[in-house]
């Protein structure tokens, strides 16, 4: 679900350090605003004063160290709640598909602010408001930001792309890898290197994504058993579906569900 919470609330409780890790389905913003922060992406570590904002796109390995009382924000969005912006197709060549930091924040303090509020609250349609104001945030990040890769003379293999259809056409045919791989008339290995070129994940984890992304929304626009969503993507064991989907999404696909009604 999406999620946002202070840099106190994460941090404090882990001696203001967040060690070196990525996220392969989520999307996070963090706007610091005081103290301060150093901050390390692939390995590389920016010189950045707060207040900014980070925008870490899935796959990417971040790491904090901050000085004690450091205010400020982190937004988690799956990128199943915003496929139109943030999933591998839509956010690839666009600003939000790698990292950005931008040092004006302009309205960003006070939006964040309402999510805090919509996030804590009980309103009705909290869900749908909540992903407005991602929606928001994500959009004025993507415009404040550099513009798309291909302004900059980087282009992505044109496989890329078929295996994007592809995976779009087949995706409840049980298609994986290696279908994908053969129907490109190239190897697991080559297509893996080519999606890691473009979306900076693999291949599998491409796939992966797509599934989860659209078991989510079975699960939620549908009122299919969760076994039937398993099967219909493929899943023949809808035991090994749940723990797919839990070890991706961190709940079970029936705690999913019941969050969606919730709201």
């Amino acid at each position: 679900m999406l999620h946002i919470e202070r840099i106190t609330d994460r941090a404090a409780g882990l001696d203001w350090r967040i060690a070196p890790h990525r996220h392969p389905h989520l999307h996070q913003f963090f706007l610091i605003l005081d103290g301060a922060a150093k901050v390390t992406l692939d390995g590389i570590a920016p010189d950045v004063v707060p207040p900014f904002l980070l925008s870490v796109p899935p796959g990417v390995v971040h790491g904090f160290s901050f000085a004690a009382g450091t205010d400020g924000h982190v937004l988690t969005v799956p990128l199943q709640s915003l496929p139109e912006l943030l999933d591998a197709g839509a956010a690839q060549g666009t600003a939000l598909g790698r990292v950005g930091i931008l040092t004006e924040i302009g309205a960003l303090e006070p939006l964040f602010r309402r999510i805090h509020a919509e996030h804590d609250g009980s309103a009705p349609a909290r869900g749908v408001m909540l992903r407005a104001l991602a929606a928001e945030v994500a959009c004025l990040v993507l415009r404040a930001l550099d513009g798309p890769m291909a302004e900059s003379g980087v282009t992505t293999d044109p496989r890329f792309h078929r295996f994007q259809a592809a995976l779009n056409q087949h995706l409840r045919d049980g298609w994986r890898l290696a279908d994908h791989a053969r129907a490109i008339g190239i190897s697991e290995r080559h297509l893996s290197r080519i999606c890691r070129a473009a979306t900076g994940q693999p291949a599998a984890t491409l796939i992966e994504a797509a599934l989860m992304r659209e078991a989510c929304r079975l699960l939620v626009y549908t009122r299919a058993s969760i076994a039937s969503v398993g099967y219909d993507l493929g899943f023949e064991d809808p035991s090994y579906f749940s723990r797919a989907f839990r070890r991706v999404m961190g709940l079970s696909p029936g705690a999913y569900r019941a969050g969606f009604e919730r709201d």
